[in-house]
């Protein structure tokens, strides 16, 4: 090995050589290329770094992988058996931060929902959707007053409200329908609710097919309605059916049992189950429809709630000490009934199902579903709606 240092070898080699020189060898075993490492990019201070136990790092965007051209981005190992999978990056590139990009985008532009209340007076309505938004958003905080007589006919009465939770904004919209159930002759008393909807349908469309459209179109469109069922303990009214029937293509219904708390546990319970069954029969679908569950994730979730509707609610806006805390409820003479507490209601489910859970699914089907159902229809009819000039369309000063 000396003779080999003095051939003119550089003494780096000549040491790798004597590291692995064995007196059992009569060859010395030469070690493998040493390359140098691409250069991985630095990741951004305020990005949270991926979890280690993930089997592939980082996902690209669903299956561009090793098509992106980059020294970064490794090929799928052969073998693996994902087909069209995600790639393993070698280092970070943001594309996470897609999410943190909308949700600024969708905070600064805010949201709309507009909820629609259908049912007899008396029934707690007002008071209802006051409980669900914790603030004054009915008819009767903002400029009926208590001085109210019921009308003849239905009328359909929105007021909106910004409300606003942890830095997000939403434009909220409550459609009252005083009249509704209230005359002796409640025949095709639902037309006006109808006639509304489809309003707010052909507003929207209007906008959509103009040629200086604005660059969002507002929303007046009626997202759930909220159908409030009398609490008789017996069945369906006709009217209830006719009024669902109708009405269950064009919006999303969402129907409660109000006042839930002047039958006992077990009439309140069969009470449910029997009007399940004769929705059933009637061939009327309540939202969350069946034929729009996207997966079995979906139809899980959502099978939960079809058993356990229509939600038997109640509704007030006061507060009573209980066990040292402050609750919404209503006394009685047996003590105070908790709206909040699932023991007592289901308001608690109406609340996370209709603004935690399924308020975004609720919009959604609003305009892939019935809105895009309205739409073809209106198409076909007149063989295309002409563009209208801004002139032509009036802003909603509801």
């Amino acid at each position: 090995m000396d003779g080999a240092g003095t051939m003119g070898l550089p003494n780096e080699i000549g040491l790798i050589e004597a590291c692995f020189y064995s007196p059992d060898m009569s060859e010395s075993i030469i070690p493998p290329e040493v390359r140098p490492k691409p250069a991985v990019p630095a990741k951004p201070p305020h990005v949270v770094a991926p979890s280690p136990t993930a089997p592939h790092g980082p996902q690209g965007l669903g299956g561009l992988g090793g098509g992106m051209g980059y020294g970064g981005v490794a090929d799928r190992a052969p073998g693996s058996g994902h087909l069209g999978g995600g790639s393993t990056l070698l280092g970070y590139i943001g594309i996470d931060t897609i999410i943190e990009q909308m949700r600024k985008k969708t905070m600064k532009a805010g949201f709309d929902f507009n909820i629609m209340i259908v049912g007899q007076s008396g029934l707690g309505k007002s008071t209802l959707v006051n409980t669900l938004f914790k603030s004054q958003v009915s008819r009767w905080s903002s400029a009926w007053g208590s001085e109210f007589k019921l009308p003849k006919t239905v009328e359909i009465k929105a007021v909106s409200h910004v409300i606003e939770e942890g830095g997000v904004k939403m434009k909220l919209t409550v459609i009252d329908t005083p009249g509704f159930g209230d005359q002796i002759n409640n025949e095709n008393c639902w037309e006006p609710i109808s006639k509304y909807i489809n309003e707010q349908y052909e507003k929207f469309l209007k906008e959509e097919v103009n040629i200086a459209r604005k660059k969002r179109i507002p929303d007046t469109r009626v997202h759930c309605c909220l159908y409030f069922i009398s609490p008789t303990g017996h069945s369906l009214r006709q009217l209830d059916i006719e009024f669902m029937k109708h009405l269950s293509r064009m919006v999303n219904i969402v129907p409660v049992i109000a006042k839930s708390d002047t039958m006992t546990p077990d009439e309140k319970n069969e009470f449910k189950q029997r009007v399940r069954k004769e929705l059933e029969v009637c061939g009327i679908e309540f939202y969350p429809q069946k034929e729009f569950d996207d997966d079995m994730e979906d139809k899980n979730e959502n099978d939960k709630i079809r058993e356990a509707m229509p939600f038997a609610v109640v509704g007030s806006d006061k507060e009573y000490q209980v066990n040292g805390k402050r609750v919404l409820g209503r006394k009685t003479a047996w003590g105070v009934i908790e709206v909040e507490n699932p023991n007592h209601c289901e308001f608690a489910l109406l609340r996370d199902f209709l603004i935690r859970t399924h308020l975004q699914d609720l919009k959604e089907i609003t305009h892939n579903i019935h809105y895009e159902t309205y739409r073809a229809k209106r198409l076909n009819e007149n063989g295309g709606l002409h563009p209208i000039s801004a002139n032509d369309t009036q802003e909603s000063n509801l």
